[in-house]
C-alpha cells in the first residue's frame, strides 16, 4: 500500500502487525502536507498507549509523533505535568515524565542560558568556562541526533539541570525521594515490580541504540504514572558529597542491572553524556 492510497479510517483495521508501520507512513505525510494532522496524532497516541508494536516499531511511532507535536506534553506550570506520590514525610510531587527536548527547548529560547539567579555561582563558573553547553552539544555532537521533541532531554550536567530547576522554582529530586518513588510501600525493586523481564524498559538488552519518547515503555511507570525510572535515560539527583552527585543509571545505553530501584553511581557535575537526562520535583 502507497503512502498515497493510505487514509486513516483503513489504516486503523489494519492488523497491529501492519497497522504501526502505517500509522508512521501517515505521521510524515502529515509533516510534509498536513493531511489528517489532528487525527493522525490522536491514532498515534492511542496506538503508544496502547503498546502496540515491536520496541523498534514503537520507537518510530514514537518520533513521528514528537515530530507531529506530542499532546502528551505539559509545562511545569501544569498541573497535569506532576504526580503526586505518598510518601513517609508527605507527599512528594515529581514529574510525571523526564524533562524532555521539547521544554528544554523552550528553556532555551526564554533565555535560560543568560545570567539570572537560577544559576548559583559554581553554575555560572562552569557555564562561563565552558565551550559546548548544551545549545551547542545539541546543534553538533553526538547529542544532535537524539533531540527529537518528545524524548528525554540528554547530554545535561547537573549544573544545566539544576540552574533549569530553579528557572521553574523547583528543584531535582534527592536520591532518596526517586527511590522511594520507585518503590513504594510495596517495596518493588522496579516501578512494574517484579521480575525484570523482556521489554519492561528501554535498556542495553533492548538493542534499540537511543533513547526514546518518554512514557513508551508502557511498563516503566509507577502506580501514580511516573515514567521511565528504570530505564530510557539516566537521571541526576539533586544530592551527593562535595562537587558530586548521585545519579540513577538506568538508561538505553546501560544494562538492566543499571535498572534495578537502589542503583546508583556518583558523578562529578560536569559530567554529560548522551544517556544522562534529569526530572524535577515540587516542594
Amino acid at each position: 500500500m502507497s503512502v498515497q492510497s493510505l487514509d486513516l479510517d483503513s489504516v486503523q483495521n489494519l492488523a497491529p502487525s501492519e497497522r504501526i508501520e502505517a500509522l508512521v507512513a501517515l505521521g510524515k505525510r502529515a509533516l510534509d502536507d498536513g493531511t489528517d494532522r489532528d487525527a493522525v496524532v490522536a491514532a498515534l497516541v492511542g496506538e503508544l498507549e496502547a503498546g502496540t508494536g515491536s520496541p523498534k516499531e514503537r520507537v518510530a511511532l514514537g518520533e513521528v509523533l514528537g515530530l507531529l507535536g506530542d499532546p502528551r506534553l505539559r509545562s511545569p506550570q501544569d498541573e497535569e505535568y506532576w504526580a503526586r506520590v505518598p510518601g513517609e514525610d508527605g507527599d512528594i510531587v515529581i514529574g510525571r515524565y523526564m524533562v524532555t527536548n521539547a521544554e528544554y527547548q523552550a528553556y532555551v529560547d526564554a533565555g535560560g542560558y543568560e545570567p539570572g539567579d537560577h544559576w548559583d555561582d559554581e553554575g555560572r563558573a562552569w557555564l562561563e568556562g565552558t565551550e559546548d553547553p548544551w545549545p551547542v552539544r545539541a546543534a553538533g555532537s553526538d547529542v544532535a541526533q537524539f533531540v527529537v521533541p518528545n524524548q528525554p532531554v540528554v547530554g545535561i550536567s547537573w549544573h544545566e539541570a539544576a540552574a533549569y530547576a530553579r528557572y521553574h522554582g523547583c528543584r531535582l529530586p534527592r536520591f532518596d525521594e526517586r527511590l522511594w518513588v520507585v518503590r513504594g510501600e510495596q517495596r518493588r525493586p522496579y516501578p512494574w515490580g517484579a521480575p525484570f523481564g523482556d521489554g519492561n524498559s528501554n535498556t542495553k538488552e533492548e538493542v534499540l541504540g537511543r533513547p526514546t519518547a518518554v512514557g513508551l515503555f508502557r511498563n516503566d511507570r509507577t502506580p501514580e504514572g511516573v515514567y521511565d525510572l528504570a530505564g530510557n535515560a539516566a537521571e541526576w539527583a539533586e544530592d551527593g558529597a562535595g562537587d558530586e552527585h548521585w545519579i540513577h543509571p538506568g538508561a538505553w545505553d546501560a544494562p538492566s542491572m543499571a535498572a534495578w530501584a537502589k542503583a546508583r553511581e556518583i558523578e562529578p557535575a560536569t559530567s554529560r553524556w548522551g544517556g544522562l537526562g534529569f526530572r524535577l520535583v515540587r516542594e
